[in-house]
């Protein structure tokens, strides 16, 4: 499933109330603990960052480059 930023910000929203129902369009569900919570709220932004890497929003991993001569350059 491709998760949104609204996702995201429903998801921190109810944490930062303290409720463990999360309530997005016409589904609704019901978190058993905190820990639940912020391992869904992971698992999401996990999920939108590798969306952004994929799209090029966000950069991959850096690339190098390296140089070596031998006698004479």
């Amino acid at each position: 499933m491709a998760y949104t930023q609204a996702h995201l910000d429903a998801l921190e929203a109810a944490l930062v109330k303290g409720e463990k129902r999360v309530t997005f369009g016409d589904k609704t569900v019901e978190y058993r603990s905190v820990d639940e919570l912020q391992a869904a709220i992971a698992e999401v932004k996990r999920d939108l960052f590798e969306q952004a890497v994929d799209t090029g929003l966000w950069p991959g991993a850096p690339r190098q480059i390296r140089v070596t001569t031998g006698k004479g350059f």
